[in-house]
């Protein structure tokens, strides 16, 4: 896929903030470097969500999350428009996320709140009088822990931030039909992990 069209993207009358994406992208390829921040606006929040819910630890996102916009803005020189930003700039931010787990072995992943996407089980299911929600939090969690990282990282994308197939597997570097079997084969092996919260 070549550069889009050029459309009115230097228009006085459009505010830098409604401009798209690419337009954007082509203004600051052009030397209008300071549009950048309305990308940061933009996607800044998504970029955090995404690195808590992979580490679950408040207090490297924000270091995490401005290393992603560094190296974004690093590269957006030789941004060629072949995907969607969001796209490339999540590539980025798994990226990092996944230098970041190799450096500290990091085991540690999700939150309580994507549990129900995540293995597709209704919460209410999960709440007996077996468990108060410390207790069920805490054994989600373990389980979660357990989850090898390849089978992790396409769940957080689908169920947590809704990317399609394509999408994920463009942000991961694999074929679609890997990130097909991976969720397939990580929802089952959470819902394997999760079996003995139903034991009478």
């Amino acid at each position: 896929m070549g550069k889009p069209a050029v459309i009115n993207i230097n228009n006085a009358n459009i505010p830098h903030e409604q401009k798209s994406d690419d337009s954007l992208i082509m203004l600051f390829q052009s030397g209008e470097k300071g549009v950048f921040r309305h990308l940061v606006d933009r996607y800044q929040e998504k970029v955090r969500n995404l690195i808590f819910s992979i580490f679950n630890e408040s207090d490297i996102v924000d270091d995490l999350a401005q290393e992603v916009f560094i190296k974004a803005y690093e590269g957006l020189n030789n941004f060629r428009f072949q995907s969607s930003f969001y796209t490339w700039l999540y590539r980025i931010a798994v990226n990092r996320s996944r230098d970041e787990m190799r450096r500290r072995k990091v085991r540690r992943f999700f939150t309580f709140h994507s549990v129900e996407s995540t293995t597709n089980l209704k919460l209410e299911n999960l709440i007996t009088t077996k468990f108060d929600d410390e207790n069920i939090k805490e054994t989600i969690e373990q389980s979660l822990q357990k989850l090898p990282e390849k089978y992790r990282m396409p769940i957080i994308l689908k169920d947590i931030d809704g990317f399609s197939y394509d999408e994920i597997a463009e942000a991961l570097d694999c074929e679609v039909g890997t990130v097909k079997s991976r969720l397939s084969r990580g929802r089952a092996m959470l819902k394997e992990l999760l079996k003995p919260m139903f034991a009478n």
